[in-house]
């Protein structure tokens, strides 16, 4: 396990002036709520020029994995920078209602009319893939989850930190567009422990 951050230098919440600036506020008030802190927090889209995620080498066709690994790239550049002398271990986790909704139904459509399936379609059709070239590409050492709801995910991050799994999860939320009207959103929350679960609500 890695060395946890002294309590006397840990990095502070972020103002709430700097969260309304990128983040999804419903899912920064439910992190606040469930006890944890925010150290950075991203956004995609967070301005016009946001039209498309860069590229990532190795997935096709689908949006769902750059954009969550580029608001995975802000989130992690926002953050603050460790006490010297301390790694900390960061978990993942990946959520998503639906999962990569483009490619599954592309291979869906493939298999319909009996047509050819690209082979990388195959595993880039599960979060799990682009958990693993975010763990890989900023060597975050702790859990990798992939859950279908907010709920979840910050129960799984506030248990994770409790337990002394990670010092800190980054909490991924993609929503790919299903229609052509929709337009793909995604979020991401750098957390960090605050009150304990088992101390909530005590006086």
């Amino acid at each position: 396990m890695n060395a946890l951050l002294p309590v006397d230098t840990a990095p502070a919440p972020l103002t709430d002036a700097a969260i309304s600036e990128t983040s999804d506020p419903t899912l920064v008030a439910r992190a606040a709520a469930a006890g944890l802190i925010v150290l950075a927090v991203s956004a995609w889209p967070e301005s016009a020029d946001d039209v498309a995620a860069p590229a990532l080498a190795g997935f096709v066709s689908s949006s769902f994995s750059p954009i969550a690994a580029e608001v995975a790239r802000r989130c992690l550049q926002r953050r603050p920078v460790p006490v010297q002398g301390t790694d900390p271990a960061t978990g993942l986790i990946i959520v998503s209602a639906l999962g990569d909704f483009d490619s599954a139904r592309r291979v869906a459509q493939a298999v319909d009319s009996g047509g050819r399936i690209a082979p990388l379609m195959f595993f880039q059709c599960v979060p799990n893939a682009v958990a693993g070239y975010i763990a890989t590409r900023w060597c975050l050492t702790g859990p990798v989850v992939c859950l279908g709801g907010e709920g979840a995910a910050l129960d799984a991050a506030g248990l994770l930190l409790e337990d002394g799994d990670a010092d800190e999860v980054l909490v991924i939320r993609v929503a790919q567009a299903a229609t052509e009207l929709d337009r793909d959103s995604a979020d991401a929350i750098l957390l960090a422990a605050g009150v304990p679960q088992h101390e909530r609500g005590r006086t």
